[in-house]
């Protein structure tokens, strides 16, 4: 993730939680890449080596010096932002054991303070039973003041309607981490769904918006996608050096996901892509 916020160049940004946001940067166009190395995105943390999602695969991501982490937005019954991928918690959590007699296990359908309560670690492996879930403030305060930065996915689980307009609003609560992490490009959006992305980036267009594909996107896409967004984030299988370069040409970056097998990074690094979405980052930043 090379580039900051096309719109943010040498610019002087709003009120943010009723306190004004000085924010400066300056803007790296995508035809003025100066290292080949393409930056190490930790997919839900280092999930390769540790239980995803969780402290112990953020931390680990940290220590292998992973250029951002990659989370996933969602929110909980009382309103908190927690960091969780699956639409329900089956796969990862004890929550069936604890919660025998609930309908659903949808994020949604808990509060915090029970969801605290879960082990997310064991199903990985025995050393990490007992692993909580951690909150999107968990992980803004384990990551602040590295050097890694953060792409938070707004969860496209249908239930989450408001997620875009949530997230955005508890970002807005924490201008000091916002005046550092965008002057050092160490935050950024993404999502699969256009209208969520649209949606945050008309409340903070400052914040570095980009768009997931599952499949090829058209030039047509690419074209009205190239008026707001800063981000083209696809399938790596469906990535080529066309697409690399008509994405750069249009000015935006190109992260690709989830690239693990050491032949598919190395032919994602020679296409020139900017950001490489791995569950083993330290594939990418220990030579």
């Amino acid at each position: 993730m090379k580039l900051a916020s096309k719109r943010r160049s040498g610019f002087v940004v709003a009120v943010l939680g009723g306190l004004a946001l000085a924010l400066t940067s300056t803007t790296v166009h995508a035809d003025e890449h100066t290292t080949p190395t393409p930056d190490a995105i930790a997919h839900r943390g280092s999930s390769g080596m540790a239980p995803e999602n969780t402290a112990a695969a953020i931390d680990l991501a940290v220590r292998q010096r992973a250029d951002h982490v990659e989370i996933d937005v969602q929110r909980t019954k009382d309103g908190k932002l927690i960091n969780f991928h699956d639409c329900t918690m089956e796969r990862t959590t004890n929550i069936e054991d604890r919660y025998p007699d609930r309908p659903r296990y949808r994020v949604s359908d808990f509060t915090w303070n029970e969801l605290r309560t879960l082990d997310a670690g064991s199903w990985f492996h025995p050393t990490y039973t007992g692993e909580p879930l951690i909150t999107l403030d968990d992980v803004i305060t384990r990551i602040n003041h590295t050097r890694t930065g953060l792409l938070a996915e707004l969860s496209p689980c249908t239930h989450h309607t408001t997620i875009a307009t949530d997230l955005a609003n508890h970002l807005k609560t924490k201008p000091r981490y916002l005046q550092r992490a965008l002057t050092r490009n160490q935050l950024a959006v993404q999502s699969f769904h256009t209208d969520d992305a649209h949606t945050f980036h008309t409340q903070l267009p400052d914040i570095p918006i980009g768009i997931l594909n599952a499949q090829r996107p058209t030039d047509t896409e690419l074209l009205q996608l190239s008026q707001w967004a800063d981000q083209i984030n696809p399938q790596h299988t469906v990535t080529d050096q066309t697409l690399v370069d008509r994405i750069h040409q249009l000015g935006m970056d190109i992260n690709v996901w989830t690239v693990d097998e050491p032949g598919a990074i190395r032919k994602m690094t020679t296409l020139g892509v900017d950001g490489i979405i791995t569950d083993y980052p330290q594939t990418l930043t220990q030579h």
